[in-house]
């Protein structure tokens, strides 16, 4: 047995944490996690404390818990205890780092790849009024980013290059470490989103020496929505001030000074207004289950999971839009059948949890939980959905839930 599979007989062992797994194919990680059992619990501990010690819950423990959270996400990113801030999501990080800075110099230049997440896209489309310069390096398959046009985009005008460690659309496996090279060569700075890889490919922002990088508990690190993640280099940490701020990022928050900020130290100086408490209760049971496992097991597993799904799909001429080397891939697998909006529609009715993205496909996310039967099910049901017409009751629905 090899390695990889004797992790998979292993990891299977945490199926039972996961209670939606009794009753669906789950394959859509890359979207949301399933929730674990732990979550409920710690939602739990949420309300009774509350309950029980009401406004002193804030001194016990919640105030804190932006940075303590924080940390128990820098464990799995690689980051030093004390860098990483709790927030609700990675629109909010990405404004706040750019908050940081003025786009009202030479240096204004914005670099990063057409197939980068929307939301981002709009943070800085939408400062293109107070002078940012957005340059977008083109994809010519929509499923690569080619590195060295990239890299060519990075000059000395070049202020941020916030970029996709994977790509939402493809599973694209982004060369941070590379770009940062070449953007400090020049004086730039990278923000590295890596929602689409933390958890499931192992991240590492020290040795990258990036100097920001968001992400969230949502996808592969169950920990459902509201608990988005901010890195800050700490080199950067004791110099910035972002105007997007608010009282906690004030040095004596409860001294209510009024007058101008004197921000806090460290990731502290990160922050804004009150957290989402409950959320960050909800984020913890996943965290925990990733540090246990361990993210370079949950990548062996990954890896040839993905690679699994790749070779049902073509045996069953089913178009792929996923890199062929595992290299240079994510945990996710696009697939591309004919009419692939209504086929996702036809799989949920059949407990087969996956999504459609337009201009891409078909997602399907293995996690450390997924049998290789799960994969086999779906692909199979993928084929006999497309060769017996039964998408066709779903085309044109619409709809939420993709």
């Amino acid at each position: 047995m090899t390695r990889a599979a004797a992790d998979a007989d292993r990891l299977l062992e945490w199926r039972p944490e996961f209670p939606i797994l009794a009753g669906t194919t789950y394959l859509v990680s890359h979207s949301l996690g399933a929730m674990p059992r732990g979550a409920s619990r710690y939602l739990q501990e949420y309300a009774d404390t509350w309950a029980a010690r009401g406004v002193r819950a804030w001194a016990e423990g919640w105030w804190g818990m932006p940075l303590t959270v924080g940390d128990e996400v820098g464990a799995i990113i690689g980051a030093a205890p004390g860098s990483v801030a709790m927030h609700q999501n990675v629109s909010i990080c990405q404004a706040l780092i750019l908050s940081c800075f003025d786009l009202g110099g030479r240096r204004n230049k914005i670099v990063y790849e057409d197939l980068n997440f929307p939301s981002v896209m709009y943070v800085y489309e939408a400062h293109r009024r107070q002078g940012a310069r957005v340059f977008t390096v083109k994809s010519e398959d929509g499923v690569t980013v080619p590195l060295d046009r990239m890299l060519q985009a990075i000059d000395e005008e070049t202020l941020l290059v916030p970029l996709s460690h994977v790509v939402f659309k493809s599973g694209y496996l982004q060369d941070v470490a590379a770009v940062v090279r070449r953007a400090h060569e020049v004086g730039a700075l990278v923000v590295a989103d890596l929602y689409q890889s933390a958890g499931t490919v192992p991240v590492d922002v020290t040795a990258w020496d990036v100097d920001f990088a968001t992400g969230g508990s949502v996808k592969w690190l169950c920990g459902g929505p509201g608990a988005g993640y901010l890195y800050v280099a700490p080199r950067l940490a004791a110099t910035l001030e972002p105007r997007v701020t608010g009282w906690m990022a004030h040095e004596r928050p409860f001294d209510f000074e009024p007058g101008p900020i004197d921000y806090a130290r460290g990731a502290s100086r990160f922050l804004h207004g009150t957290p989402a408490v409950p959320a960050l209760y909800a984020a913890r049971a996943g965290l925990e289950i990733v540090r246990t496992i361990g993210v370079p097991a949950i990548r062996r597993k990954s890896e040839r999971q993905v690679q699994l799904v790749l070779d049902l799909a073509r045996e069953r001429g089913i178009t792929t839009r996923t890199p062929d080397a595992a290299r240079e891939r994510g945990g996710m697998v696009i697939l591309d059948p004919p009419h692939a909006e209504a086929v996702t529609r036809e799989l949920l009715r059949r407990e087969i949890l996956v999504d459609f993205r337009p201009g891409a496909g078909i997602r399907v996310s293995p996690h450390f939980y997924t049998s290789d039967d799960e994969l086999r099910h779906a692909v199979e049901e993928i084929a006999s959905i497309r060769d017996s017409g039964a998408y066709r009751q779903h085309q044109g629905t619409g709809g939420p839930g993709f």
